[in-house]
C-alpha cells in the first residue's frame, strides 16, 4: 500500500493513497478508516474522506509518528470489510426526470435504455460529501458518463437522482447543481436531527430499482 501522509495547515494531517480509484483502494481505505478511528478515538476533533485521501483533524499537536507506527504494521488486505447492500427507488417518470429526455437524446439512447443501465449497475459508496447526506458513488455505466451542464440550475428538488461526469448521486436536499435530473427517490438520505443522520456507510453498495409514480406517491404518502 503506497501514501503519502502530509501535515496540512494547524493540527491536520491529510493521508493520500498513490493508488487508482477502485474498489480494493475503497476496501483499504475504509479499514484504515477504522482502525485510525479505533486507534485515536479521543485524539481526533473530525475526520473526513475523499476518493483517495483521509484528513484528519486532531484535537491537540498531530500525533504523526504514532500514526505512522499504527499504519505500519496495519496490513489492510488481511481485514475484509463488512457492508452493506441498499436498494433505493427510484421514478424516472419524465415528470420527476426532467433532464431524463434530453440526457437520452445527448447519449443518443432512449429513455428506457438510460433507465436500464442506471438500473443493471451496483454502485460502490466512498464518500459523503458537496451536501451532507451526498453519496460519491463509483460504478456507473460508461456508456451513461456525460459531463455536467454549462448552465447549473438554480434549484434541484431533494430526492433528484442525476449524472455528472462518471458518477450518479442523489441529491439528499435541494440545492442548485449542474447534474442531469433523470429520476426521483422517495426515501430520505440526510436526517439533522437523528442519532445516526446517514444510513448508509462507506464501502456500502447501493443498488437503484424503477418504481412507477403511483409507486413513488405510496411511499412518499406512507
Amino acid at each position: 500500500m503506497k501514501y503519502k501522509l502530509n501535515l496540512v495547515g494547524k493540527n491536520f494531517t491529510e493521508i493520500t493513497f498513490l493508488e487508482e480509484i477502485s474498489n480494493e483502494l475503497l476496501n483499504k481505505k475504509t479499514s484504515i478508516l477504522n482502525l485510525i478511528q479505533s486507534s485515536f478515538s479521543e485524539e481526533i476533533k473530525d475526520i473526513r474522506t475523499g476518493f483517495k485521501t483521509i484528513c484528519i483533524q486532531w484535537a491537540n499537536d498531530p500525533s504523526n509518528g504514532e500514526l505512522k507506527r499504527v499504519l505500519k504494521n496495519h496490513h489492510p488486505s488481511n481485514h475484509p470489510i463488512h457492508h452493506n447492500t441498499w436498494q433505493i427507488p427510484v421514478c424516472y417518470d419524465p415528470q420527476l426526470a426532467p433532464d431524463l429526455e434530453s440526457f437520452a437524446r445527448l447519449k443518443n439512447i432512449s429513455n428506457s435504455e438510460v433507465i436500464r443501465l442506471h438500473t443493471s449497475s451496483e454502485y460502490k459508496l466512498h464518500f459523503f460529501g458537496f451536501l451532507p447526506g451526498f453519496m460519491y458513488l463509483s460504478g456507473l455505466d460508461p456508456k451513461l458518463f456525460c459531463p455536467r451542464k454549462k448552465v447549473p440550475d438554480l434549484s434541484i428538488p431533494k430526492g433528484s437522482v442525476s449524472i455528472g461526469g462518471n458518477q450518479t448521486g442523489i441529491y439528499p436536499s435541494s440545492s442548485p447543481g449542474g447534474w442531469h435530473v433523470i429520476g426521483r427517490s422517495p426515501i430520505s438520505f440526510f436526517e439533522a436531527k437523528s442519532e445516526d443522520p446517514v444510513w448508509a456507510k462507506p464501502g456500502d453498495s447501493i443498488r437503484f430499482k424503477a418504481i412507477s409514480k403511483e409507486e413513488l406517491e405510496e411511499l412518499n404518502s406512507g
